[in-house]
């Protein structure tokens, strides 16, 4: 991973995507650590339920085109329980800077991607896995919208196909 092309700053953008249920969060978080990376989620930036869609192209403005630039990273975070724009965040740039979540690795991050991985496993585990979380009755009425719109990003950019790096469990 730290061969993965640099931007113009020297810095690293490592995408981790897959579907709501693939395992995502437990890679990045191990990816993050093991390369001492800031790890960032996507969903941080997802204007609400219905947000989806333009959650890569907010990331692309805030996080991945000021470290390209190897400027400080700024976006609106999305307050889930309000259902409404959140405080500001920033972090400075890192040598690498890892970005988890549905989306990471669309087609308009590209451009500032250094490595796309794509986590995946077999669509009734993700849903076994999704019923079992803490959250599940939040999610759940979102589900059937969430996952369509997932999987158009994840066509649409052809983002598994594009992967660096594939991690399938099974």
């Amino acid at each position: 991973m730290r061969s993965a092309p640099a931007g113009p700053a020297g810095n690293r953008l490592v995408t981790v995507d897959g579907f709501s249920g693939a395992g995502k969060t437990t890679r990045s978080g191990e990816l993050a650590r093991e390369l001492g990376a800031p790890l960032l989620e996507i969903e941080d930036l997802c204007p609400g339920w219905a947000g989806l869609p333009r959650a890569p192209e907010l990331a692309r403005h805030g996080i991945g085109e000021p470290l390209a630039a190897g400027r400080t990273l700024r976006w609106t975070s999305w307050d889930w329980e309000r259902d409404r724009p959140g405080p500001e965040r920033e972090q400075p740039p890192a040598a690498v800077v890892v970005l988890e979540g549905c989306g990471a690795g669309a087609a308009p991050l590209a451009p500032v991607t250094s490595l796309v991985v794509w986590v995946d496993v077999p669509a009734d585990v993700r849903e076994e896995r999704l019923r079992a979380r803490p959250d599940w009755p939040l999610y759940r009425p979102h589900r059937d919208g969430w996952r369509r719109a997932e999987e158009e990003l994840a066509a649409d950019g052809r983002t598994r196909e594009r992967a660096g790096l594939l991690l399938v469990d099974h």
